[in-house]
C-alpha cells in the first residue's frame, strides 16, 4: 500500500466518523428538543379555580368534623397549586373568627388538568371545646394557595369569635373523600 492510499483510507474513515458523529448529535438534539421546549405548568389563578365543599356529611372524630374542600380547574390548560389554602369563617361579609390553623402534613405541588380537582381537608372543631359562647358563621371564605381573591362557600356553622375552630391541611391530588382527613 502506498502512502497516498493510506492517507486516502484515513481520510475516508475520518469522514465517516465525522458524518456519524454529526448525525448522532443531530438525532440527540432533536430528541431533547421537546423536553427543552416544554414550558413549566403555570400556577392556577382565580379565573381558572373554583372552590367548593365536597359532598357527604364529613367524617368525625371526638370534637371534630372533617370535610373535603375541593379546588377545580375550570380553565382550558393544566395549572398547579402548592401549599395550604387560607380559610376563615365569615358572616354578613365579614370575618367572624381567627383564620384556620394549618396541619403539619407534608405538601407538594399538585398539577390539576382541565376539569380536574384537587382537595384540602378541613376540620371544624366543636366550638364548645374552645369557648363558652358561639358565633354563627354563614360559611367559609377560602383563598386558594398563591391567590389573593377569596371565594365564599355558603355553609352555616358555629364558631368562636376570639379563637379559630378551623384546621386545614395542604392541597393534595384528586377529589377528597369525606372521613379520610390528611390533617
Amino acid at each position: 500500500m502506498t502512502l497516498s492510499s493510506r492517507n486516502a483510507r484515513r481520510l475516508t474513515v475520518a469522514g465517516v466518523l465525522i458524518c456519524c458523529t454529526a448525525l448522532l448529535g443531530s438525532a440527540l438534539a432533536s430528541a431533547a428538543a421537546p423536553i427543552a421546549k416544554a414550558a413549566a405548568v403555570p400556577a392556577c389563578t382565580s379565573a381558572n379555580t373554583r372552590v367548593w365543599l365536597g359532598d357527604g356529611g364529613g367524617g368525625a372524630t371526638a370534637g371534630r368534623t372533617y370535610y373535603p374542600l375541593e379546588f377545580s380547574n375550570v380553565g382550558h390548560h393544566s395549572c398547579t397549586l402548592y401549599g395550604y389554602p387560607g380559610v376563615s369563617a365569615w358572616s354578613g361579609g365579614a370575618q367572624v373568627s381567627l383564620p384556620a390553623t394549618r396541619s403539619t402534613a407534608s405538601h407538594a405541588t399538585v398539577t390539576i388538568k382541565p376539569a380536574g380537582t384537587a382537595n384540602a381537608q378541613i376540620a371544624i372543631v366543636d366550638w364548645g371545646a374552645i369557648c363558652t359562647t358561639a358565633v354563627n358563621a354563614d360559611g367559609l371564605k377560602v383563598y386558594p394557595p398563591g391567590q389573593t381573591v377569596p371565594q365564599e362557600i355558603q355553609f352555616p356553622f358555629q364558631t368562636c369569635a376570639s379563637s379559630s375552630t378551623l384546621r386545614v391541611g395542604p392541597i393534595t391530588a384528586g377529589v377528597g373523600i369525606p372521613g379520610y382527613p390528611n390533617l
